[in-house]
């Protein structure tokens, strides 16, 4: 851990892991994504951002998605659509109807997936953030689209 308050485990440059205990976790955090969106919205040409936040309501372990789209739903930021919230969430019986809407709908989005995320007990409550798509339902061993251009997880088991 170096002390930023994040670190890259298993040597991967493009993975970092916060840890959430941390006072200044939130805003290196924060930095990172912006850094990060900057970074490929300018490289992919996309002109819009999209979150999309996957899990359940149902299950408390599996509720970290719809809580974030929720939050982010309420900011309300132009530019930025997000797909998954507590009343509206996406979830793995109907994710792929949601990766049809972003290629058809939104194919000049780019797409952070926010997920919960199951990992070794010393990195519970660790955030991990990264380039690249991410596989819902890996943590249960169901077989998902991977999704997203950006990652975000929140590791809670």
């Amino acid at each position: 851990m170096n002390r930023r308050g994040r670190s890259r485990f298993g040597g991967s440059p493009e993975i970092y892991y916060y840890n959430s205990a941390r006072r200044d976790a939130v805003g290196e955090l924060a930095g990172q994504l912006s850094g990060l969106i900057q970074e490929e919205m300018t490289r992919r040409h996309k002109k819009k951002l999209v979150f999309l936040c996957i899990g359940t309501d149902r299950s408390t372990g599996d509720s970290l998605g719809p809580l974030i789209g929720y939050k982010l739903k309420q900011e309300r930021r132009r530019g930025t659509l997000v797909f998954g919230t507590l009343d509206r969430p996406v979830h793995a019986m109907n994710l792929e109807h949601y990766v049809q809407v972003l290629k058809n709908g939104y194919p000049d989005a780019l797409v952070v997936a926010v997920d919960a995320s199951v990992g070794d007990e010393s990195h519970v409550g660790y955030v991990t953030l990264g380039r690249g798509s991410l596989k819902p339902g890996l943590g249960v061993c169901k077989e998902l689209h991977a999704v997203g251009d950006l990652f975000i997880t929140g590791i809670v088991a």
